[in-house]
């Protein structure tokens, strides 16, 4: 899978994880130093916790809060701590 936006690769993975339609790339396959943290966007999600959100700054843009994670899920939602998933006109695709 990968996650493309403004023209830019934001990350790359054979080993992302679906969760409700929703692709979330391993850490070490997304190219962070694209993405600053994002605290004015805040959702807590039933069963899988406290989200971060992180604006994606590629090509001379920023997409406001188009990536998320969970650095600290609920146990249920475990094996995608850290994991990030995009939106927000950020392209994820095969």
């Amino acid at each position: 899978m990968k996650a493309l936006w403004n023209g830019e690769m934001i990350a790359e993975s054979d080993n992302t994880i679906e969760v409700e339609g929703n692709q979330y790339f391993p850490p070490g396959d997304v190219r962070m130093e694209l993405l600053e943290e994002n605290n004015d966007e805040h959702y807590t999600c039933p069963w899988k916790g406290e989200t971060q959100y992180f604006d994606v700054v590629a090509g001379g843009e920023r997409n406001q809060a188009a990536a998320w994670g969970y650095p600290d899920p609920k146990p249920a939602a475990e094996k995608i701590k850290d994991y990030i998933a995009f939106w927000r006109g950020v392209e994820v695709k095969e």
